[in-house]
């Protein structure tokens, strides 16, 4: 199909070879600046022109976002002023594109009289459609939105930069990592110190703009933050502040919490109510000084990087030493700061001193405890350690790679959409397979290494005759992107999950569906199955991991330790450890059996995006957006070495059957070989 790229055309799209648009007659433009094909019409911009949805055929036909200026009212204050945020929108992108939670500038230009700015697309879905498509936030989802939203306020307010826009429509959830993207600079504003004070023109939109701003024309961070606090009490309460304040104004900031399904805990009620203070004076002036807020309750799931968390699990009491020294030391700070603490600030110190000495109490109670419990030697000492081989051959990143049951075969996928097979003792390509519209997400090996099965975007998922790369079949079920596969340990039984926020059984041999499992409020990107095969594990983006029973299709339980998103989990070879990793920067290890969390490995200084067991089950890999893979003791906890060598987030991490060999893929294109000997 070709899109008409006239702004007033009720019927844009037109089939492919004509010339003129069926609808209004308007010529058609088959490519924009000779590389750009437009798709369809994602937005109206108010009668100044459209958002197109296209592809950038100099990239794989790469999807991205076409803003279009048409001009009209030539010579009025109207047209002036767009042109001049258009401009302004364009610089910003420019500027601020560097975050990777702002969509990047691709180009700028004029065509035919119009003017185009093209930027990346963000794959997924804006807060408000997502608000209504599960009817509310809880407490612990709008603390997590403000800890992903807080660094980029605070990296555009850095640079000088005033979005005065911020809304739920103008935050989308992105689909491949679930982290939230700021998009829409059309209405940010360049500040100084010495234009700051001026009045200037009311831009934002009413109910999430704050008084100085929709009354005044004036903005600063504080003004951004006022929008943010709006935002959070939308998705809290589902009351749009553009409905409350066209009926009584900024009246609807006193009594927010009269809206409220439930009361907030006591620390984001005041973070939330300093946020939508009317008077600028008296709301936060800086994204600091709400992290600074938040950042104490978050001690425990986002430690320093290269520390461990020491965390208790919820579900286990520490046994104390005899001699107790820390304890008694905790009880005389905590009586001492509730005599003499104020009454603002006392109980952030106490959680502050609480998880420092509960941390040392927990890492000297739990020391050589675990071990016992893991059933798994102590101590793990690698030889040398060397990057053997970097396959180059994937256009985009690579997504998924695993190993072949003989240790003789990489499958690996990516967002270039292919499949590539290569020889892992020569790093030589064998094939590579095409069959996909969308980009492949995930790639598995049956575990008689016959099969290999794939899962893409096209909610398809697509089974292969490992030896000849010939396609047996396609699975169609899903509604939603294909993210995450696993095959039972006797290869008969295929498991998916989807973006559809559902699970799937299949019989691998036929193709049938057995059974859909529905449990998961989100997208299910991770599973692992028992090597039994009777229990399944699943991680969502819903914060929870979920456990099943495969072979009769039941929920047995949720475990809910992750303060964020669940993007990875694995089961030890002996079948007693699930592992999950999140984007709270950790690894959590649990008993299967019990759903006890075991320990909580700290390291990482960005997400971790997946993990392993080697296949003696001595060591976990984990890889993360941080570029580094490291490994880990599995018994102890104990981090082992850190291996570093990829440009971009290592997304997929896979050990040899041996467990001499890791093989790592990442979003720098590139597949990484990297031998261990111990």
């Amino acid at each position: 199909m070709i899109c008409c790229l006239n702004p007033d055309c009720l019927n844009p799209l037109n089939p492919n070879g004509k010339k003129f648009c069926q609808s209004c007659s308007t010529p058609l433009v088959s490519l924009l600046r000779n590389r750009f094909r437009v798709i369809r019409v994602l937005s109206d911009e108010g009668g100044f022109g459209r958002t197109y949805l296209s592809e950038d055929v100099d990239k794989l036909n790469e999807r991205c976002v076409i803003k279009q200026l048409a001009p009209k009212f030539q010579g009025t204050w109207s047209q002036k002023k767009a042109m001049e945020l258009f401009a302004e929108e364009a610089q910003r992108l420019q500027d601020l594109g560097e975050h990777p939670q702002i969509p990047t500038l691709i180009a700028y230009f004029e065509q035919d009289g119009c003017l185009y700015l093209v930027q990346q697309f963000i794959n997924g879905d804006n807060l408000l459609k997502e608000l209504q498509q599960r009817k509310g936030y809880n407490a612990r989802e709008i603390q997590s939105i403000l800890l992903d939203l807080l660094p980029i306020l605070k990296f555009i307010h850095d640079r000088k930069v005033i979005h005065r826009d911020i809304k739920p429509e103008n935050i989308i959830r992105n689909k491949s990592d679930g982290r939230l993207s700021l998009i829409d600079f059309g209405s940010s504003k360049q500040f100084t110190a010495q234009v700051q004070h001026k009045s200037g023109t009311s831009i934002g939109s009413h109910g999430y703009s704050p008084l100085e701003q929709i009354r005044d024309g004036k903005a600063f961070p504080a003004s951004d933050l006022f929008g943010l606090g709006a935002t959070c009490f939308h998705l809290l309460t589902g009351n749009s502040p553009f409905q409350l304040w066209m009926e009584s104004g900024y009246a609807w900031v006193s009594n927010w919490r009269e809206y409220l399904r439930s009361p907030l805990n006591a620390e984001l009620d005041f973070v939330i109510d300093k946020l939508l203070k009317k008077d600028i004076h008296e709301r936060y002036q800086s994204a600091d000084e709400i992290l600074k807020d938040l950042t104490p309750k978050q001690l425990l799931a986002l430690p320093p990087a290269g520390k461990s968390s020491g965390k208790i699990p919820a579900t286990q009491a520490p046994s104390l030493p005899k001699s107790y020294p820390l304890l008694r030391t905790l009880i005389l700070v905590s009586a001492l700061i509730l005599l003499f603490g104020f009454q603002e600030s006392w109980y952030k110190h106490f959680r502050r001193i609480q998880t420092s000495l509960v941390s040392r109490l927990s890492q000297h109670n739990n020391s050589g405890k675990d071990d016992v419990l893991l059933g798994q030697p102590s101590k793990i000492t690698l030889g040398k350690v060397s990057l053997a081989n970097t396959l180059q051959g994937h256009e985009n990143s690579v997504l998924s790679v695993a190993i072949s049951p003989d240790g003789k075969t990489i499958a690996s996928s990516g967002a270039d959409r292919t499949i590539k097979l290569w020889n892992l003792a020569t790093g030589k390509e064998i094939s590579s397979l095409n069959a996909y519209s969308r980009q492949v997400n995930t790639v598995v090996i049956s575990p008689d290494g016959k099969t290999l099965v794939s899962g893409s975007d096209d909610s398809t998922i697509k089974i292969w005759n490992l030896a000849t790369g010939k396609q047996i079949r396609t699975l169609e079920g899903h509604s939603d992107s294909v993210r995450a596969l696993a095959i039972s340990a006797d290869s008969e039984t295929l498991v998916s999950g989807s973006d559809d926020n559902t699970i799937k059984i299949w019989d691998l041999a036929t193709g049938e569906q057995i059974r859909t499992l529905v449990g998961h409020t989100f997208w299910v990107r991770s599973l692992a199955i028992s090597p039994d095969s009777v229990i399944l594990a699943s991680g969502s983006f819903d914060k929870t991991i979920k456990i099943w029973n495969l072979t009769k299709g039941y929920s047995i339980r949720t475990l809910e330790g992750n303060y964020q998103t669940v993007t990875s989990v694995a089961i030890s070879p002996d079948g007693k450890i699930l592992a999950s990793a999140s984007r709270d920067r950790t690894i959590k290890l649990w008993d299967l059996l019990t759903g006890k969390e075991i320990r909580t490995l700290a390291g990482h200084a960005n997400t971790v995006t997946t993990v392993a067991f080697s296949a003696d089950g001595k060591m976990i890999a984990s890889g993360s957006r941080d570029r580094a893979i490291k490994l880990w003791n599995s018994a102890t906890g104990e981090e082992i070495l850190t291996l570093k060598g990829h440009t971009n987030t290592v997304t997929s991490v896979a050990f040899s059957p041996d467990s001499k060999t890791l093989v790592s893929g990442s979003e720098d294109n590139t597949i990484k070989i990297w031998q261990l000997s111990q």
